[in-house]
This record gives structure tokens, C-alpha cells and sequence, in this order.
């Protein structure tokens, strides 16, 4: 009777059937195989060896046997034998160069060609049943599981501790992950909160430059601004930063979220002197299009695009209309949030279960011990420089060396000023307990990420929309498969490396086979379409490690915070949509 009961429960229905489904699909079905083609990025290092960087990992073309292009046994119709059998192939990549005359110069490009299955439809179950369960569940960490669990089915690994767990956890992204945003981003908390250093620079703020609930939004909406390296390293910093001076000046968490998780994806992509460009550029080049022949190019390319990705542009005037509460569209939910906060000043809405847990919510500043502004302002200084002098020294902010200082620093000024090692070391130990659900939650958004491209999700979207379309149509196409792509598999980084590949050869066939005049600004506007619609989609989805650290940052709850966000971002997004179509149809 138990049992009988449980099922008729929405999720577990959901989720139970879903198994079959799964256990069926991968069991019984043949995957389709087709040919992702990688547009690999290779510099020439200090030595003369030519080299490209690809998942994080240094490879030098002279350790690889690269064949050209024409010699490739990985084509459509070599893995079609395959889709037919539900063999896998023999070979599932070859790396692969070709030349090319351009402005009379021999140019040599070199591409990793992969062979990548998915299921159709079914390759959408994970992360749609994870996304699912969220809505329904209002619980995150049961969400995500349930997800991986029905991805490891499509996927045959049944014994999903072994074949799943160990080696997503045992990768050099998972292990970073632990180290930053638990270890390190949990101890600046920790010991923030226990000498009161986050609380007297709120009281600072609030008595020099904040003076109610606008004056604080605008400020977590600037320091957005400010922070424009976005993804991970503006969430992080900007939502413990603001957070004391919202919470004192009763702004709900929902609408702190919304700020800070608006003001990084989307501004990193307009002010674009960050790591973005560099990463880009790879995958947008086009054999015979002579504006995308060099990364010089490429990258010039990018900039020039920026006028038209509406999206972001709209993201972030829609965050400063609502910091001076003057936005012309609010969410019902989100309106309720503003109405409850300064109705009854409650920052979360009853039920909900915040990210930042109770331990980074309470002040215990020891007997005797005296909170300095300058306790928060010299490791957060501190943060902030070494993360930019090593972007640009190296090209990428090393944030593990610029929060592991940052912690340093703090504890060590604590020290000084005379608090015991017993009390410093207990305020760490609260704020490793504060972030631990946030940390586990990014680490499963991680994981359901990774199974998510292994179905094929990404790959099975873009063959779907790709065909047949007329030109003006095309940007609007391209911002709804990346808007899909990005939500359903929680990252912009990695829709860029499953679309542009694909979406910049054809908007080029469409612009050339359609006779359009100014077939640059056409790519232009298909390039921002793509950057526009895989912004939106990580920065809405509840699987996305900057939604998780948004909330995780701010103290709201996940699914709160995603379902106050959607319809804002959605307006931005249609009217991006239609702005950008408008603007083909005159200029392109």
C-alpha cells in the first residue's frame, strides 16, 4: 500500500517511469553517430612549438598524428553503418588539418574531428527530468540525482558509483571545484562572519553610500558592472560582497539573486576584456571567409558584434531599472518577493530552503573583539587584484591563488588583532558548513552536465534546427536552439563549443547561397544571436553553476531564485529576438 501510495506522488511517478524509459532507450535502441567538427586554436609557445590548449589540457601538434583533412575515415556516412548496427565505431576521433590561400598566404588550420552519438528526443530526458523535478520538488539535490540516475541508464552505466560518480568526482574540474568553493570561498566566508568584518563594511556602506533598499540594489548592480570577468568569479564576488548591505537594507533575497546573476554572463559579454574573446574565437572559423581568417581577426570579429547581442544589453538595463525601481515589467513572483520584504521584512519566502546555510546567516564575533572595515576591504582588494593581475599576465584569472591569499590575509589579520586560533579556525569550520549544500549542488549541476553531453542532447538540437530556413528567420533560430541547448545542459561555454562550429558555416552558406548584400554583418548578427541565446539559457537554468552560485552567494533558494528571474529574462529575450530579426531584414 506504501508503495502504491508513493507512485501516485507526481515525482516519483515521473521519475520511476522515466527509468523504464531510459533503461529501455539505451538498452534496446540505436544511437545515432554523426561528426562533431573542433576548430582547435594553436599559438606558437616560446620555443617555436605550435600547441593548442582543449578541456583545460596543453597539447603540442608534434605529439598528435594529425592527417589531412581528405585522408579522414570519420565522415556522416562512415558512422551511418553504425547508427544501423548499434555498434560504436572503431574510430570515434581523428585529428585533422587543412590549408587554404588566403590573400596569397598558405594558411594551415587543424581540426579534432569526434564522433558523437545521441538518441533523438530521448537524449533531452536527463536533464529535462532534472529540470522537471525541480519544478515539482522545490529540492535541488534529489533533482539532480534523479537526473544523473536516468542519464546513467540512456548511457548503460549501471553501476553508476564506479562508472558516473568516481571519475566526474575524481576529475581535475570537480577537485578544483572543491577546493575553491568549499574550501576556500567557505573559509572567507567563515572567517568574515566570525570577526564581523562582512557586518561593519555593510555598516560602512550603509553610513556613507547606501541609504535604503535602492541605494543597495544599485550598488550590487554596479559592482556587477565593475566585476565584468562574469561567470563564476563575478557571482562569487559580488554576491558576498553585497549581501551584508542587502540583507541590513531589506532587499529580498530574490531580487539580489536576479541582480548579481543578471550583471555576470551578460555583462561579461558586452564588456568582453576577459577570457571570452580568446575562447570564442576558436570556434567561429570559416574556411573562404576572409574577416575570420586569423585569430586576430576573429577576435576583432567578436567585438564588432557586440552592438548587436541585444539580450545582454537588455539583461543588464532590466537589472538597473529594477535597483532604482523603475522596471516597466516585474514577474508576478518576483513583485510578491518586493511586496513580502517590505511588508513584513522577511528576505525569503516561507518554505524556502536557502543555499547559504545558518552558519554564514549568524554573527558570533568573540568577547572582546573589535570588527575594522579593513578586515573586509584588504583580503576583498586583495581578491580582486592578484584575480586581474594574473588575468592579465596569463591570460585567465588563477582565482584558486587570489581567494587562497585572500584567505591568508584574513585569517591572518585576525590573528594579529588578537583573536584566538580556536575562534578563528571555528569560523572557518562554519563557513565550510555554510557552503556545503551549495558546493554539492554545483558538483551534481556538473555532473548531469557532463552526462548530458555524453547523450548527445546538444548535438541532437543543433541537427534538428539547422536545415532549410530562410536568412532573416536564421538569428532568431539560432537564439531559441542556444536558449534550449544552454538550459538544458546548464552552460554558455559549452553550447559555444557545440554551436558555433556548426552555426557560423551556415550562416555564411545561407548569406552567400541567398545573395545577401552584406553577408558580415548577417554572420555578425547569427554570431550575437549564439552568444545572446547561450547566455540566457546558463543564466536561467537551475543545473548552471552561476544560478547555483547566485543563489549560494546571496542566500536565496534555488528554485526561487530561477523562477523569479525567468520571466524578466524571457521579455529581454523576446524583445532581443525581435530587435535583432528587425535589424537583418534592413541591414543584412
Amino acid at each position: 500500500m506504501k508503495l502504491v501510495a508513493a507512485l501516485k506522488r507526481p515525482e516519483i511517478l515521473l521519475f520511476v517511469v522515466c527509468m523504464f524509459i531510459a533503461f529501455y532507450i539505451g538498452k534496446y535502441t540505436n544511437a545515432t553517430w554523426t561528426v562533431e567538427k573542433i576548430s582547435l586554436d594553436v599559438a606558437t609557445d616560446s620555443d617555436g612549438r605550435l600547441f593548442f590548449n582543449y578541456e583545460d589540457q596543453k597539447y603540442f601538434i608534434r605529439d598528435l598524428s594529425f592527417i589531412p583533412m581528405g585522408e579522414s575515415r570519420l565522415s556522416d556516412t562512415f558512422l551511418m553503418q553504425y547508427s544501423e548496427t548499434g555498434k560504436p565505431p572503431p574510430i570515434q576521433k581523428e585529428y585533422v588539418y587543412q590549408t587554404a590561400e588566403i590573400d596569397e598566404q598558405i594558411v594551415t588550420n587543424y581540426y579534432l574531428l569526434k564522433a558523437q552519438r545521441h538518441w533523438g528526443l530521448w537524449s533531452l530526458l536527463p536533464a529535462g527530468v532534472a529540470l522537471a523535478l525541480c519544478w515539482i520538488t522545490k529540492e535541488p539535490i534529489s533533482s539532480l540525482l534523479g537526473g544523473i540516475f536516468i542519464g546513467a541508464f540512456l548511457l548503460r552505466k549501471y553501476d553508476i558509483t564506479q562508472a558516473v560518480f568516481v571519475p566526474e568526482l575524481s576529475s581535475e574540474s570537480a577537485a578544483a571545484i572543491i577546493v575553491l568553493y568549499l574550501w576556500l570561498l567557505g573559509g572567507l566566508l567563515g572567517i568574515w562572519s566570525r570577526t564581523g568584518a562582512a557586518q561593519a563594511f555593510a555598516n560602512f556602506m550603509t553610513k556613507y553610500f547606501v541609504h535604503g533598499r535602492r541605494s543597495a540594489k544599485l550598488v550590487a548592480w554596479f559592482l556587477g558592472v565593475v566585476f565584468f570577468q562574469g561567470g563564476t568569479m563575478s557571482t562569487v564576488l559580488v554576491g558576498t560582497t553585497v549581501k551584508p548591505i542587502a540583507d541590513k537594507n531589506k532587499v529580498s533575497h530574490e531580487e539580489l539573486s536576479y541582480i548579481v546573476d543578471s550583471t555576470a554572463s551578460p555583462i561579461a559579454s558586452l564588456l568582453a576584456f576577459n577570457a571570452w574573446p580568446g575562447y570564442v574565437q576558436g570556434f567561429i572559423y570559416v574556411s573562404g571567409v576572409p574577416w575570420l581568417a586569423t585569430e586576430a581577426k576573429r577576435i576583432s570579429f567578436f567585438f564588432q558584434s557586440i552592438p548587436l547581442c541585444f539580450y545582454a544589453m537588455l539583461a543588464v538595463l532590466f537589472t538597473f531599472l529594477l535597483s532604482i525601481e523603475k522596471s516597466p515589467f516585474v514577474g508576478k513572483q518576483l513583485r510578491e518577493a518586493m511586496k513580502r520584504v517590505k511588508e513584513t521584512g522577511q528576505l525569503d519566502a516561507p518554505g524556502a530552503q536557502p543555499l547559504n546555510a545558518k552558519e554564514l546567516q549568524e554573527i558570533h564575533i568573540p568577547e572582546g573583539y573589535h570588527p575594522s572595515v579593513w578586515e573586509f576591504l584588504i583580503p576583498l582588494f586583495l581578491l580582486i587584484g592578484i584575480a586581474t593581475m594574473t588575468f592579465v599576465y596569463y591570460g585567465v584569472p588563477n582565482v584558486h591563488w587570489a581567494f587562497g591569499i585572500a584567505l591568508v590575509v584574513a585569517f591572518s589579520i585576525a590573528i594579529i588583532k588578537g583573536m584566538s586560533m580556536k575562534d578563528a579556525i571555528d569560523g572557518i569550520s562554519d563557513g565550510l558548513k555554510g557552503v556545503v549544500v551549495g558546493s554539492l549542488v554545483l558538483l551534481l549541476a556538473i555532473i548531469i552536465g557532463s552526462i548530458s553531453r555524453q547523450t548527445g542532447g546538444g548535438v541532437y538540437l543543433v541537427e534538428l534546427l539547422k536545415d532549410s530556413i530562410p536568412y532573416w528567420s536564421l538569428p532568431v533560430l539560432l537564439q531559441i536552439m542556444t536558449m534550449i541547448t544552454a538550459f538544458s545542459t546548464g552552460t554558455s561555454w559549452g553550447t559555444f563549443a557545440i554551436t558555433f562550429p556548426l552555426a557560423m558555416p551556415l550562416s555564411w552558406a545561407v548569406a552567400v547561397n541567398q545573395g545577401l548584400a552584406n553577408p558580415e554583418f548577417f554572420m555578425a548578427a547569427c554570431f550575437a544571436a549564439v552568444m545572446d541565446g547561450s547566455v540566457y539559457g546558463d543564466q536561467c537554468s537551475p543545473i548552471s553553476d552561476t544560478t547555483v552560485l547566485s543563489s549560494m552567494c546571496t542566500g536565496c533558494d534555488l528554485i526561487d531564485h530561477v523562477k523569479t528571474q525567468i520571466p524578466q529574462a524571457t521579455v529581454a529575450a523576446i524583445i532581443a529576438g525581435v530587435a535583432l530579426t528587425i535589424t537583418v531584414l534592413i541591414f543584412a
